[in-house]
């Protein structure tokens, strides 16, 4: 025990010192030690602390003499102190790499420390250190580690640190009145999420938009998955005739690129000049044109029917494939005791296909909750509703993200929402994966 707690305090002092001197574990001991030593000799080298230290520099200030790691924990905690000169967005993003790689420099510092002591405690057994084979065990265990090491430092600084960056953002001012370099941004605590929820018409416009996200992510998910399973089992019908054919046919909305169905269909739905409008009117079935994308309520209704007309058949591959894989014996047995089709499918076949299905599902309804491309390519957010903050009838969280940030420049609200969107899926998320069969048994 005693050597192990000086081995930790030597370490504490002087990375891999324990391990060094006392373990005889002179690989781990050195690699240690070059670890402090580059970390501190990257904060001397980029910054004037030999020149602090040899009272060269009168007035000493983090902004213009300390090394990366202290400007960039002074650029996060400050967000810069002289317009022009200092560039708040940049600082924070720069404060956040800093306080990232900060953090993993800490949890090897701690690691370093508890490894020492664990190393003092076994070597007092042990006169020559540890023995041969637990080092051939220790690098054996090391060995997945290092291999995911480079793909976890992707994900940190790739998909973590924006998702960090848009959470500081939401805290802050940055809007067209704030807007770097010329203004400097401020910590404003949690002002932005008072306002959503305090102030009517952001409120208004938030609970109305948020209250048509869910509908429209909820219902585009579940038609899809019944229109896709209803076409499955038509195509799997024995008695159909050029299945193939068929199943080509209906694949087509989903291979062609979303983007150039939508503006189709964006034209298909025009008002005034769609060549829907004009069939309905030369047939003499309508009498005037239908707003298909300017009035509210049909505007709704047309975005969720293209979006299923586009998603079903992604379901109706999937479910194909679970088709051709089901065990028909029990669907036999039950044919055999007098169960009839309609029992045979809700009973057997469909428990089976949601149970295979469930997880997709769940992700799709997370997909269309951010289902930006389609909102916006095909109405833009639009029929205009006065009684909104800058957002449309027909816009979704996302797509108000989008107006906010890109047309009004308010990117500490926009923040706001996408902090509250990732909340909101991830809880769900969570609780639906939580809830299916399929993730229990994993």
């Amino acid at each position: 025990m005693k050597t192990g707690i000086i081995s930790a305090v030597l370490s504490s002092v002087v990375w891999g010192g324990g391990q060094f001197c006392l373990c005889r574990k002179r690989k781990k001991g050195l690699v240690l030690f070059l670890i402090q030593v580059v970390v501190l000799g990257i904060e001397m080298w980029t910054g004037y602390w030999p020149e602090f230290f040899m009272n060269q520099i009168d007035q000493f200030s983090f902004r213009l003499h300390g090394g990366v790691f202290t400007r960039g924990i002074w650029g996060l905690i400050t967000l810069g102190e002289q317009p022009i000169r200092d560039h708040s967005s940049i600082l924070l993003v720069n404060g956040i790499i800093v306080a990232l790689i900060l953090l993993m420099i800490l949890a090897i510092y701690i690691w370093n420390i508890v490894d020492a002591y664990r190393c003092g405690c076994a070597s007092r057994h042990e006169s020559d250190g540890t023995l041969p084979a637990e080092r051939e065990g220790t690098a054996s265990k090391m060995f997945p580690y290092l291999v995911l090491l480079p793909m976890a430092l992707l994900f940190l600084f790739v998909v973590i640190m924006p998702i960090i960056f848009a959470f500081c953002t939401a805290f802050t001012d940055y809007n067209r009145d704030h807007l770097p370099p010329g203004n400097l941004v401020s910590w404003v605590g949690f002002d932005n999420f008072l306002k959503l929820f305090n102030v009517p018409i952001w409120s208004k416009t938030f609970f109305s938009v948020l209250i048509w996200t869910i509908i429209w992510s909820l219902s585009v998910s579940l038609i899809t998955y019944f229109v896709g399973m209803f076409q499955a089992v038509l195509m799997s019908h024995r008695g159909i005739k050029f299945g193939k054919l068929f199943q080509t046919i209906m694949i087509l909305p989903w291979a062609i690129p979303q983007m150039i169905s939508l503006l189709i269909f964006r034209n298909l739905l025009n008002g005034q000049f769609g060549p829907i409008n004009q069939l309905l009117l030369d047939l003499g079935i309508i009498t005037e044109r239908i707003p298909f994308l300017t009035d509210p309520l049909l505007a709704k209704i047309s975005v969720i029917c293209v979006a299923v007309w586009l998603g079903f058949p992604m379901f109706m591959v999937m479910m194909l494939g679970v088709f051709g894989n089901m065990d028909s014996s029990l669907a036999e047995a039950a044919a055999i005791d007098g169960a009839t089709e309609r029992q045979i499918f809700w009973h057997i076949k469909f428990p089976q296909i949601f149970r295979a299905t469930a997880p997709l599902l769940v992700m799709n309804i997370a997909g269309n909750f951010n289902g930006f491309g389609l909102i916006y390519f095909l109405t833009k957010g639009g029929p205009v509703n006065p009684s909104y903050q800058f957002a449309g009838d027909t816009d979704i969280l996302i797509s108000w993200i989008y107006s906010l940030t890109l047309d009004q420049q308010m990117y500490s609200m926009a923040a706001v929402m996408s902090v509250l969107i990732f909340i909101f899926i991830g809880a769900v998320s969570f609780w639906n994966f939580k809830h299916t069969t399929s993730f229990k048994e994993l």
